[in-house]
């Protein structure tokens, strides 16, 4: 019993001095100082970037157009409804284009922010001109992702469900081959 407890009792010792190891405390506060600073640096940063920025103005308005590169990458596509002449297609929808406004200096070049940023900022009226129906998913909140780099370079992404018709000639049912667009573009 006594050899027992003295067991017990150097283990929870030990246990203690490896828990009070101040080496270890000093790392975690260092830790943990870096991320106040990184957030502080960060908030800073898109302080400095949104003040005077007008998110109703393009960017390079009067001076240039603003090129808006795509790119879809297609998760499900179907079904496809030859009675309504529809299609419906889940897709992953991005866009990057260039801001100069939003250029900025940090120990970080790329700034990950979430779909509340968006609404601050100049995004592309981009629609889809066969689509009947969009969706933007927002389960459990929008599926939606910012990205700043610090040359003013955004790369903004959403998660979609596009209905869009597509006319079908059936005139060899149902040994016919369709060809069903997603045509978009912006107003």
């Amino acid at each position: 019993m006594k050899t027992k407890l003295n067991t017990y009792n150097v283990q929870l010792l030990l246990l203690v001095f490896l828990a009070w190891d101040p080496a270890r405390l000093v790392l975690a506060n260092i830790q943990e100082d870096e991320a106040k600073n990184n957030i502080t640096i960060f908030t800073r940063i898109l302080d400095r970037l949104l003040d005077g920025y007008d998110n109703r103005l393009r960017p390079g308005l009067g001076d240039s157009i603003t090129e808006v590169f795509t790119n879809i990458y297609v998760t499900s596509f179907g079904p496809v409804s030859d009675t309504d002449m529809e299609y419906t297609i889940d897709v992953f929808f991005r866009q990057k284009w260039k801001d100069e406004r939003l250029k900025f200096k940090g120990p970080m070049n790329i700034l990950r922010l979430n779909n509340l940023m968006a609404s601050k900022i100049w995004t592309p009226d981009t629609f889809f001109h066969n689509g009947k129906k969009s969706v933007a998913h927002n389960m459990t909140m929008p599926n939606k992702l910012l990205r700043i780099q610090d040359d003013g370079t955004l790369l903004y992404t959403m998660r979609l469900t596009v209905q869009a018709e597509c006319p079908m000639h059936l005139e060899d049912f149902p040994m016919d081959a369709h060809s069903c667009p997603l045509k978009f573009g912006s107003y």
